[in-house]
């Protein structure tokens, strides 16, 4: 939901994307379909919190899935919304209320006063006015507290998530066809999570997780059922939108991931970063250049080694896929690495005794 570059001119490709949403908007609102709001994990500090969610098209009388039916859903089912765009919406903040409109992929992304929320989890109420059961939702935020100074930056696909994205056919397949049952974890990781936070020294202290990545944002549902199936913690994530921008076909997940990890150093300047990705994208070279401009922010490194088998198939190279030429690795800030969550955790945990 990050804000997109800037053009005077839209890309073909966008003015035709929008062309088609405020069409089928047209069509839809004729056949009687209401809205249907899904409330997005945010956060917050002392002075602000940023309300997360999305706003669909819903058929009449149409009602959510269960779990069960979920779990057996194919993903390319996740794809095959109707967005609402520039829909007005209310959000409730500790007995505020505010106005809002979605964006042109239905997305709701707002940063509103802090109404006096003490640190820890609250909910903000989404609403649209006069839409129905459906068209309310909660969208739960995380107050980061003043004196919070560790925190969690992940990465999900192969990260925490056995994917392989990158390479299209396999991406394809694990987005589209594959039930969400079948989503695997990467071994280790709910462990090595759950030792940063005991690590503190304080088992209550909190210690935020958010998640940052290049995926849909049309997959953050199922995204959040699996971290709790698999004992990750919960935290806010930072996803994006598959398609046109302003300037092109596709949005550059690179940039993304960047501009997220600005933000959250603007956002929550107190909090020093344990940065978790892998090697089989741009995680190396990404984060090393945020440690290099927020040394303070970044706490350490912990990559995720693909084997030369899973490099191949995720980069077409047996070697990471760490750009030529760049320099990698930041001299005063502690990087780890290794094959899964329990080689990272015999590495990393040891260095963040005491943080």
């Amino acid at each position: 939901m990050a804000s997109e570059p800037g053009s005077e001119r839209p890309h073909v490709a966008r003015v035709v994307e929008d062309g088609w949403n405020l069409g089928l908007a047209v069509v839809l609102t004729r056949v009687g379909w209401g809205h249907r709001v899904v409330g997005h994990v945010g956060y917050g500090g002392a002075g602000f919190v940023r309300v997360l969610a999305r706003v669909l098209r819903a058929a009449p009388g149409s009602e959510p899935s269960s779990d069960g039916a979920l779990l057996q859903r194919r993903g390319w089912r996740n794809f095959v919304t109707a967005e609402a765009l520039a829909t007005p919406v209310r959000v409730e903040v500790g007995g505020q209320v505010h106005e809002a409109l979605t964006d042109r992929s239905g997305n709701l992304d707002v940063r509103l006063p802090n109404p006096g929320l003490e640190p820890g989890w609250h909910h903000a109420r989404v609403s649209v006015p006069g839409g129905g059961v459906q068209a309310t939702a909660e969208s739960p935020l995380l107050v980061v507290g003043e004196e919070t100074r560790l925190g969690i930056v992940s990465d999900i696909d192969d990260t925490v998530l056995t994917t392989l994205l990158p390479r299209p056919l396999l991406a394809a397949y694990h987005t589209f066809v594959a039930r969400e049952e079948a989503r695997r974890p990467v071994p280790g990781m709910a462990e090595l999570y759950a030792g940063i936070v005991a690590g503190t020294g304080d088992g209550s202290a909190q210690v935020p997780t958010v998640y940052v990545s290049t995926g849909a944002w049309n997959t953050a549902a199922t995204l959040r059922r699996f971290l709790a199936r698999e004992g990750l913690p919960s935290g806010p994530m930072l996803l994006t939108d598959w398609g046109p921008t302003n300037t092109g076909w596709f949005r550059s997940g690179r940039d993304h991931k960047a501009e997220c990890l600005r933000t959250l150093a603007r956002d929550l300047p107190h909090v020093a970063w344990v940065l978790v990705g892998d090697d089989g994208q741009h995680d190396p070279t990404i984060y090393a250049d945020f440690a290099r401009s927020h040394p303070g922010n970044v706490r350490a490194i912990a990559l995720r080694e693909l084997s030369m088998s899973q490099q191949v198939l995720a980069s077409g190279s047996p070697l990471p896929r760490e750009e030529a030429g760049e320099e990698a690795g930041v001299p005063e800030i502690p990087e780890v690495r290794g094959a899964d969550g329990h080689e990272l955790a015999a590495r990393l945990l040891p260095l963040l005794a005491g943080a």
